[in-house]
């Protein structure tokens, strides 16, 4: 018998492939968590420079117009305001 591994070393590969399986699916699950978040925060505080800026301008319709998108972009990654 050449290279037949025994019964209860296939099983303990097999659970072996399946751990490596998971951890990696649980890395790239964390990677999508930090991704996700540095998108947040990225588009949210650009978001609040452009609403600076039309307060510092005086302009109250790209205020109220930001402001609109800014409450929906809380509102779409389930945060309240």
């Amino acid at each position: 018998m050449k290279n037949e591994k025994s019964y209860t070393e296939l099983m303990k590969a097999k659970k072996m492939n399946k751990k490596v399986s998971v951890e990696a699916y649980m890395m790239n699950v964390y990677v999508q968590m930090i991704i996700d978040e540095s998108l947040f925060h990225y588009h949210k505080n650009l978001l609040q420079e452009k609403i600076d800026s039309a307060l510092d301008a005086n302009d109250p319709s790209l205020f109220q117009l930001l402001s609109t998108k800014y409450k929906k972009f809380l509102n779409d990654w389930g945060v309240s305001a």
